[in-house]
């Protein structure tokens, strides 16, 4: 019979060095916690040494003889008790500079001017807008967006005054080529620099990403600017920004509220066709249609949807980031086994979270996937898809002027560089309408 000796038997229980210094480390801070003392030692030169008196720590420092004893007595002081002197005076400095934060605060407080220009600074970071609009353009739309700025949309010392005044960001929203820096983004560089009405995203722009531009587009705009509500409109699309406001306001009050003209469209299976969707079976049989959501051209989702996909983008972006960090954590000298623990897992999360929001061929589709099964109120509102002339011009004479037109068999204006300065005249509202709307009067009168 084979016996193993007792030195093999003890060796296996022999803990790791880096484990036995990690649980010293833990033992010693919990000793610091439970008798509410730092490290300590009397009567010692050249060590700096803290006490708490009556809830105030004092500190007794001089680096040019820890420095020294470094040098020449770097036995004297093991690395983990330099690392907690260390990490004591860093404390204790975050202390100094916090009275002093106070009492500078105290002192702007104690003076009328300088917190009267505190205060209209904090104003303007935490200014409440009402809607955020983003109108979806491409790189080889310029003619479109010309259209756009000569009809709806207001340009130059109008738009600031209608953000100012009214709480309306209108934004052309676009990515980037690509080819990072190239002709298309140059383009697009100088056109800002003259309109100064673009929103860049961080997504690389293809017809086929439009989804993923969307859901960029909502996280971005939500993170920007804290308004009620955020639209998307094509831009081949004509706007009455004032019907538009004043039918958003009416659903002011609501949580999670999604607007558009409700649809329910064929899932198209055959390849080749326009619309085409790849993961049709997941609708069930061929020849079913989709699930009801509001139709791409123009839709408005409440701050509280926004911010849902605001977070689940971030997530994923905070996962890619903490695994950077664990990587140079790795790559460096001081790594240690518990880093290298935390490598699966990250890994297996991201995995996880990196498609929580599934995107579908069509943006529409997949914006509606997004909240099908959430507790989101739909709301089907016919006045954001108004055909062209003459549809929306005998309902702009009816009195029901419409928010938004456009030709269905076109999924936009057809030849709109052409015909949208003709629908603005037939369909468009008061020139007067948004600089005289009260959108809080609206809110309180429907509430």
């Amino acid at each position: 019979m084979f016996v193993k000796s007792r030195g093999e038997h003890a060796s296996k229980h022999v803990l790791p060095k880096n484990l036995a210094l990690l649980l010293c480390f833990a033992s010693f801070c919990a000793g610091m916690f439970f008798s509410n003392r730092t490290w300590m030692v009397p009567d010692a030169k050249g060590i700096p040494w803290t006490s708490r008196t009556g809830g105030k720590q004092f500190v007794d420092y001089d680096p040019n003889i820890v420095l020294k004893n470094e040098g020449n007595n770097s036995g004297d002081i093991s690395g983990s008790q330099h690392s907690i002197l260390t990490m004591d005076k860093a404390i204790s400095d975050l202390e100094i500079k916090l009275m002093a934060s106070r009492a500078e605060r105290e002192t702007i407080q104690k003076d009328p001017m300088m917190s009267e220009g505190v205060k209209n600074i904090e104003s303007t970071l935490k200014r409440k807008y009402f809607m955020v609009i983003g109108i979806n353009t491409a790189f080889s739309s310029h003619k479109r967006r010309d259209s756009v700025r000569a009809t709806w949309m207001p340009q130059a010392e109008k738009r600031k005054k209608l953000e100012e005044e009214t709480g309306i960001i209108i934004r052309f929203v676009i990515g980037h080529s690509s080819t990072s820096g190239g002709i298309l983004d140059k383009a697009i560089e100088a056109e800002e620099k003259v309109h100064g009405d673009f929103l860049r995203l961080q997504h690389v722009e293809g017809y086929l990403e439009l989804s993923a531009k969307t859901k960029t587009y909502f996280a971005t705009a939500v993170s920007l600017w804290d308004a009620e509500f955020y639209v998307k409109v094509d831009d081949d699309i004509h706007v009455n920004l004032a019907t538009l406001g004043v039918t958003l306001a009416r659903h002011s009050k609501k949580p999670r509220v999604y607007i558009g003209c409700m649809k329910s469209g064929p899932v198209l299976a055959r390849k080749g066709v326009k619309y085409h969707e790849p993961e049709y079976w997941k609708f069930g049989e061929v020849g079913n249609k989709y699930f009801r959501h509001a139709t791409g051209q123009l839709y408005a989702i409440s701050k509280d949807l926004a911010t849902y996909i605001f977070i689940n983008q971030k997530l994923v972006q905070l996962l890619n980031e903490a695994l950077v960090l664990v990587v140079r954590c790795m790559c460096s000298n001081r790594s240690s086994n518990f880093i290298y623990l935390l490598v699966p897992p990250v890994i297996i999360v991201m995995l996880c979270l990196r498609n929580v929001l599934h995107k579908y061929a069509n943006e529409d589709v997949s914006l509606g996937a997004w909240f099908i099964g959430l507790d989101v109120e739909h709301v089907d509102d016919r006045r954001l898809c108004c055909g062209t002339p003459p549809d929306c011009e005998w309902k702009a004479q009816a009195g029901n002027i419409c928010a938004a037109s456009f030709d269905w068999r076109c999924s936009g204006i057809c030849r709109s560089v052409e015909r949208i300065m003709e629908v603005h005249e037939r369909c468009g509202e008061d020139k007067n309408a948004l600089w005289s709307a009260n959108f809080v009067q609206t809110i309180r009168t429907s509430s």
